[in-house]
């Protein structure tokens, strides 16, 4: 029954659960939140205990068995799902097209997605950042990730993943994934049957697009499935058609709804803020006129108000968890064979004893001092970090820079919001409604001629 409670509790409310627990217990704490006959997880904070679990060998965990919870959504062959060998090929064949010069190429796609998408706005418009987020950074996805150009598989997708996803966030329906015998596939009208059916569509348009990828065969495309599909490993074999589609679904998945979230957030802050909002804009303003995206996402205001807004609202409340295979012993405490580890980012980003003041939003400390990766770690850590973390601070530096430098907003209510659950991310209650107070032009865009340079 404790079990079955406190994994209520953590999905109803992840961060008041885990707020008590810090207040209650300290830095480390056990609970049990994966469901029916939980097995002990622990919850670290302190920097010195997540270090010590980012330096346990691969070989003492397992990981499938911490994160089953995720398997009906990613798929078996899923990346968060691997294990050691397996890992490290898929994280080696997935890394490569996230960094450096053909990650700089997709900033052109990010900053006419959103243009597009808020060239309509008017002024006395009303938008919800809620609303406007998640449909800039699935259409990002889907044209850089897929590469799926508008059109009718763009549609289809674009609307069945949309409804599933808004579906999932409900706490009533992510309870099927925490508790097996919820999974049931009565036929459709169940719930776990109407949700088989629903991924079956999605998948089924994912295969169709690699299936069409393939005949194709053009070499010349920079999206990430088509590097995906060439790609080989140190053996020189490729994915498969269902490795790619478990990873291109998990790519979607962890990289939508996370950034949208954190992009509501950065737009809620920044406008309650309104020293912050003026820096930002002053930041802009002297870049000059028809600024890179280098420039753009390296301007280190900006730069500091995206890690500050990571930290208070991190993507994700904790690293990946990792189910311990033999007795091992962690910050001086022992933990046996079955126990879970879960270093937990949402508290270390609020110890005392590490940030000043840490329920406030200030940007400024990001500029006077660095914090070590197990301090600081909004993308996890270790060899299990996010693969996408710098893809994702591209994309939204140049979604906050391309919106900030074409309107005015205010914010249609200024009363303080709380943080809610939404899939597996956290976002501001409300909705973060805007009002557009004028159109205002501190460039005339991107220029979007640098990119055929790179």
């Amino acid at each position: 029954m404790q079990s079955l409670i406190q994994t209520l509790q953590l999905i109803a409310n992840p961060t008041k659960f885990l707020d008590n627990c810090a207040l209650q217990y300290g830095d480390t704490f056990t609970m049990q939140v994966l469901g029916i006959n939980s097995p002990p997880v622990v919850f670290f904070s302190h920097g010195e205990a997540i270090a010590e679990c980012f330096a346990i060998p691969a070989q003492k965990l397992d990981f499938r068995k911490a994160t089953h919870v995720f398997q009906p959504i990613f798929g078996d062959n899923s990346i968060v799902l691997q294990e050691r060998q397996k890992h490290n090929r898929d994280r080696s064949l997935l890394m490569p097209p996230f960094h450096g010069d053909r990650m700089k190429s997709y900033g052109e796609i990010i900053c006419q997605i959103t243009q597009e998408l808020t060239k309509h706005w008017q002024v006395g418009n009303v938008i919800s950042m809620q609303t406007i987020m998640p449909d800039i950074t699935l259409q990002i996805i889907l044209q850089v990730v897929f590469g799926i150009t508008p059109g009718e598989r763009y549609q289809n997708l674009k609307k069945l993943l949309s409804k599933l996803l808004d579906d999932i966030t409900k706490p009533w329906y992510s309870s099927l994934f925490f508790f097996p015998p919820l999974q049931q596939n009565l036929g459709r009208w169940s719930p776990w049957g109407n949700y088989l059916q629903r991924k079956q569509e999605i998948d089924e348009l994912v295969y169709a697009e690699i299936a069409e990828r393939r005949l194709i065969n053009d070499t010349s495309r920079s999206d990430i499935l088509s590097l995906l599909i060439s790609a080989k490993d140190e053996n020189g074999q490729s994915m498969s058609d269902r490795e790619l589609k478990d990873q291109l679904i998990s790519l979607l998945l962890l990289g939508y709804e996370t950034t949208a979230g954190v992009l509501s957030w950065l737009f809620y802050l920044i406008h309650s803020h309104p020293h912050v909002k003026k820096k930002i804009i002053n930041e802009l303003n002297h870049l000059g006129e028809n600024p890179t995206a280098a420039k753009i996402t390296q301007m280190p205001y900006l730069s500091a108000v995206c890690q500050e807004a990571m930290r208070l609202h991190p993507i994700a409340l904790i690293c990946t968890p990792r189910m311990v295979k033999e007795e091992l012993e962690i910050a001086g405490n022992i933990y046996k064979s079955g126990t879970v580890l879960v270093p937990c980012i949402y508290l270390a980003h609020r110890r005392r004893q590490v940030y000043t003041e840490p329920e406030k939003f200030m940007p400024e400390r990001f500029l006077n001092q660095k914090y070590s990766p197990t301090e600081y770690l909004p993308f996890g850590g270790g060899y299990r970090g996010c693969i996408g973390s710098a893809f994702s601070m591209y994309e939204m530096k140049l979604v906050v820079a391309s919106i900030l430098s074409q309107f005015q907003l205010e914010l249609l209510d200024n009363r303080p919001v709380k943080p809610v659950r939404r899939g597996i991310t956290i976002v501001p209650s409300g909705g973060v409604p805007m009002k557009i107070i004028q159109k205002s032009k501190l460039y005339p865009s991107v220029d979007l001629a640098y990119f055929s340079h790179t």
